[in-house]
């Protein structure tokens, strides 16, 4: 059974939902000058989020939200390296409405957005970065660390890793790519250590994308191969918050893509003495991982496409499951194993933060919103939360993606997630109106009797 303080939730990100992508001083970040997906939008308007927050926020309550996951912009808060007012006042206003309606605001302070001037420069890439973001972190922290209890450093760093060559078209080599990952990783450690030292009354931790990977078959090769790309998708992240050290599997292969980034007694210092309050995780699915030979391929993966490295582990077609209409597996019950997982190897706190079902939702000419496979899709894995809850897991709280229609990155407009619906396309951003999906009135349930009724 849920207690009574666990937090039913819903999330966003800021470039996914806000637009005013220049506006009030914002500086342009990497996802507002990348090239957008043939066929989708780019993430100018979006939601519109900006000038809507007030209507966003009160349909957030009406739903029965008790918290709110959203991210900050970098760049609108601190454009160039410098304070912006304006952006900072959006912020804080958003958190005090969301405060006055009982929301618990949970901030996530990196989510795929880079200040583009910072991308200039070298990005991650550029030891510098980690100087900056621990400055932009330190302000946040000084700013709304009175009024926000859990934060999150970096939103899914596994994915911007592991999808990274195919990010920046293949330019990057493994070896920059995992330099990159680790900057962020010191990143994260010394925002955490600045968190704690500054005495702020809150929790600070990761929020990777995590899931748990079958073997292909009983076979001992297959096991082992599901072994290592969890360490290399997985353990390698929480490793470093939880631990403050790298994962020895995925160390191996990194060393046998010749990525193996160059760490300073510094960073190891670093990384050691300041690790996480709670592990964050967002989930979507499980993989599966068959053997590959030293001679076989090595592909980069995110959240569907599968990852691959020759002499460890082949992505493999899980038979067993049934896919969304845009090809992702579907696993309830993967979540429990996942959340067992994490829970047996770092002894935390646990928030989801992400989960839910992408679908091309349709508008009907009297503005409902039929999404019962999202409902199915949510129900069965609230029920395996609920069962991981009756084992014994600690969990903070529960924050399926999303609270309201957004940008999806690859897919635009026609995959939505929300509880809410935003009503624009691709190209035709029309009224903007929301409409309550029947998602919405179905989690309003689940969360007034506190996921009793599901």
């Amino acid at each position: 059974m849920f207690n009574k303080n666990f937090l039913w939730g819903a999330s966003t990100s800021a470039y996914q939902v806000e637009g005013a992508w220049n506006e009030d001083g914002k500086e342009p970040s990497v996802q507002d000058v990348r090239q957008v997906p043939k066929d989708t939008t780019d993430f100018k308007v979006a939601a519109d989020h900006y000038h809507h927050w007030q209507e966003d926020v009160a349909l957030f309550k009406e739903l029965g939200l008790t918290a709110y996951r959203f991210s900050i912009s970098w760049s609108r808060v601190m454009p160039n390296g410098k304070v912006n007012p304006k952006g900072v006042a959006f912020y804080s206003q958003l958190i005090d409405e969301l405060k006055k309606n009982g929301i618990e605001p949970i901030v996530t302070v990196f989510h795929f957005d880079l200040p583009a001037s910072l991308k200039e420069v070298g990005g991650w890439g550029n030891r510098q970065t980690i100087d900056a973001f621990a400055t932009y972190c330190h302000f946040l922290f000084d700013t709304f660390g009175d009024r926000v209890t859990y934060w999150q450093t970096i939103n899914e760093q596994n994915m911007l890793t592991l999808a990274g060559k195919l990010l920046s078209g293949n330019q990057k080599s493994w070896k920059d790519i995992f330099q990159e990952n680790h900057h962020m990783l010191v990143a994260q450690a010394k925002v955490m250590g600045i968190y704690h030292d500054g005495g702020y009354p809150g929790k600070i931790g990761p929020a990777p994308n995590i899931c748990a990977v079958y073997p292909a078959t009983s076979s001992a090769e297959d096991q082992l191969a599901a072994d290592y790309m969890s360490a290399f998708r997985n353990w390698l992240y929480l490793d470093a918050a939880v631990y403050g050290i790298y994962n020895v599997q995925a160390l191996e292969v990194l060393r046998s893509l010749d990525a193996e980034p160059e760490i300073t007694e510094e960073d190891r210092k670093m990384m050691k003495e300041n690790t996480c309050d709670y592990v964050a995780f967002n989930y979507y699915n499980t993989a599966c991982a068959k053997a590959n030979p030293v001679s076989g391929t090595t592909e980069q993966g995110d959240q569907q496409k599968g990852l691959t490295v020759a002499g460890y582990f082949a992505s493999a077609e899980n038979p067993t499951l049934p896919k969304t209409e845009f090809g992702w597996t579907i696993d309830p019950v993967g979540l429990r194993v996942t959340a067992h997982q994490i829970y047996s190897r770092y002894h935390l706190p646990m928030l989801i933060t992400e989960n839910g079902l992408g679908g091309r939702d349709v508008l009907e000419e009297d503005g409902t919103i039929h999404d019962n496979y999202r409902i199915d899709y949510l129900r069965d894995h609230i029920v395996e939360l609920k069962k991981c809850v009756d084992e014994g897991l600690p969990f903070i709280g529960y924050c399926p993606w999303s609270a309201i229609d957004v940008i999806s990155t690859h897919e635009g407009m026609r995959k939505r997630y929300g509880f809410i619906y935003v009503n624009r396309s691709d190209f035709d951003l029309k009224d903007l109106k929301r409409y309550k999906k029947d998602s919405f009135y179905w989690y309003q349930t689940v969360i007034s009797s506190n996921g009793q009724t599901v």
